[in-house]
């Protein structure tokens, strides 16, 4: 890496949990410089602007929770192990998730939603992405008939992403692990009932 990639990847890893947390509208370019220890000029000597920058860190925090997932699926063939990847990832890393802010997906989608359409259209993506794999990965255990032939993959996605994330907002926002904790017994109930 070049001495100016570096410096903008110091930026983002250092504004990452920031930005999570406080949201793109919260956080301020003082925050920014008061993290990074860097001036104004600097800051945005490397980002056209905060908007750049805070795509930048979505973008991050994303690839951190793709790459802890695909991690834990390489070389797995039976769908039911990929889907129970998600689900004990989820279990595993959320007290982590809670010390840097919350689900960037839905921290990030709440933030933009109506203000920043380069950074909703991110997280539209993203959860495209997401449900299209879930759904993918059901519809391969029906073609190979893990599962029974009158599954629904596209509502089992709907049901597992809302499921996941629900589970996260509620326990993050009521500050007890036990929502979510029931939403992925749920998750793992569901799996084994349309498993033949």
């Amino acid at each position: 890496m070049t001495k100016a990639e570096r410096t903008r990847q110091f930026i983002i890893e250092t504004t990452a949990p920031i930005f999570n947390s406080k949201g793109y509208e919260g956080t301020s370019i003082s925050d920014i410089t008061a993290a990074t220890g860097l001036t104004k000029g600097s800051v945005y000597g490397n980002f056209k602007d905060k908007n750049e920058l805070a795509a930048a860190v979505f973008d991050y925090n994303l690839e951190k929770i793709r790459n802890g997932i695909v991690s834990r699926s390489l070389g797995l063939k039976d769908p039911t192990e990929q889907l129970l990847v998600y689900v004990d990832f989820y279990a595993e890393v959320f007290d982590k998730v809670v010390i840097g802010g919350g689900c960037p997906i839905m921290n990030t989608a709440i933030d933009s939603d109506d203000s920043n359409p380069l950074l909703y259209d991110r997280v539209r993506l993203a959860l495209t992405d997401w449900h299209a794999h879930v759904e993918s990965v059901v519809a391969y255990g029906v073609k190979k008939s893990f599962y029974a032939p009158g599954t629904n993959p596209a509502e089992f996605a709907d049901n597992f992403l809302s499921l996941i994330e629900g589970g996260v907002l509620l326990s993050k926002t009521l500050k007890n692990k036990r929502h979510l904790m029931s939403n992925l017994n749920l998750i793992r109930k569901m799996i084994g009932e349309m498993t033949i």
